[in-house]
Formats: C-alpha cells, structure tokens, sequence
C-alpha cells in the first residue's frame, strides 16, 4: 500500500493521551515511535508473540481476537482511528494473549514501552492518562460480559444498533466490517445474527440491505428489547 510520511508528534498531540504534553515531551515519545502500514488481511501480532509497546490506528481498522475450542475465533475489539491498543499487556510486561488482524488497509503508530516508561517518568500526569484509558476499556469488557451473560441476542443486536446515542427514527446505519465480524464481537453465529436482522425486519423495526441498516421504528426497537 501506498505510504504517507508525516511527523508523528503532529498525530500524538491530536490524541486525549497526549494532549497535554509539551512540544519537547512529544518529540520524546515520537523519537520511540515507528510506522506501520499494514494491508488488509495482515497479522500485525499474535498470541504468544513478545508485547514491546502500544499501538495507536490512524487510519483503518484492527480487529483484537482469541482463538476458541473449535478453531474458530471470538473477536474481543474493534479498534479505529485514534483508538489504541496493547497497552496493558506492556505494563504487564506479558506476552500478548490476543492475535491482532488488519480489516482493513491500515496506518498504526507503534510507541515503545520505553518511551512510554520515560514519559511516566517525566510527567505523572502522563500516567494518569494511562491508567484511565485502561480503566475505560476494562469497563467496556465487563459491560461486554455483562451483556453476553444477561441479555438475548435480539437484545444486543439492537443494543449494538442503537449504541450512538445520536440514532433516531428513520436514520440509515452501514455496518463498518462484515456481518460475520459483527457477529462474532456480539457473540452469535453468523446465522443466527442473519436471522435475528431478519425477524426484526418482518416486524417493521429495521430495513436491510446488504450491510446497510435503515431504523424504522426506534421505539418499536426499544420496546422489542424489553
């Protein structure tokens, strides 16, 4: 794939993590940085292999997954721009338990965890930026057992539709990976994801076409959830 040169530091000082540091923090961590472009398709780490710092998706999208008992695979996390990921597991010093796969053409960032560690160092504030990113995605992981463990898998579906706060009546929503992948980060069968969007669609709530979902009736949706 084609590659676009740019300064680091220009991308870092766009992100939460980063915002408050200064020009001469940010050249520090950008000095641990290196690009990485990856096809679709590519395996940018897998489990078992050595955790050497974080990754930061400026563009594209990376799918986090285990493998499971019948060789298939459970997709954990969907990461976009300006989302990171690996950054436990660098505290931890482990090596990674997940596999990391491009879906799509992908610009990352990769930031050492000894510039990480230097910038801790030189600013906690830093730290505490860490460590609330972290908490957010344990938070989102246990929202994400809580949903598998107490709802149906209608309720999720429409769960995972009605996510953006900001969906109304009639608005038109395209599923951003397959409906394979969105079944599996729902934990569902690519099956009986088809046949949950089907019946929801018989009963007037949802129009489908392909990966292009149209909300009919939110209210109906709502209600149908329970």
């Amino acid at each position: 794939m084609e590659k676009t040169r740019f300064a680091p530091q220009t991308f870092l000082a766009r992100l939460p993590l980063f915002d408050a540091m200064s020009p001469e923090e940010l050249e520090a961590i950008a000095a641990g940085t290196s690009e990485r472009h990856v096809a679709r398709g590519d395996i940018i780490f897998q489990r078992g292999d050595t955790c050497k710092g974080f990754h930061l998706v400026i563009f594209g999208q990376v799918k986090l997954a285990a493998g499971v008992a019948n060789g298939a695979e459970k997709i954990i996390e969907l990461i976009g721009p300006g989302h990171s990921f690996g950054e436990a597991l660098m505290f931890m010093e482990k090596p990674y338990i997940v596999s990391a796969t491009a879906l799509a053409d992908s610009l990352l960032l990769h930031v050492t965890k000894e510039a990480v560690f230097e910038g801790i160092a030189r600013d906690p504030a830093f730290a505490r930026k860490m460590l609330a990113g972290l908490s957010r995605r344990m938070h989102g992981l246990i929202c994400d057992l809580e949903s598998v463990a107490l709802q149906s898998g209608t309720q999720r579906v429409i769960g995972y539709l009605l996510q953006d706060e900001g969906t109304a009546q009639g608005a038109q929503l395209t599923l951003p990976v397959s409906k394979a992948v969105v079944a599996s980060r729902l934990n569902l069968t690519p099956e009986h994801f088809s046949r949950i969007l089907a019946d929801l669609s018989v009963h007037g709530l949802i129009g489908v076409q392909g990966r292009n979902v149209t909300i009919m009736n939110i209210d109906g949706l709502r209600e149908y959830a329970g």
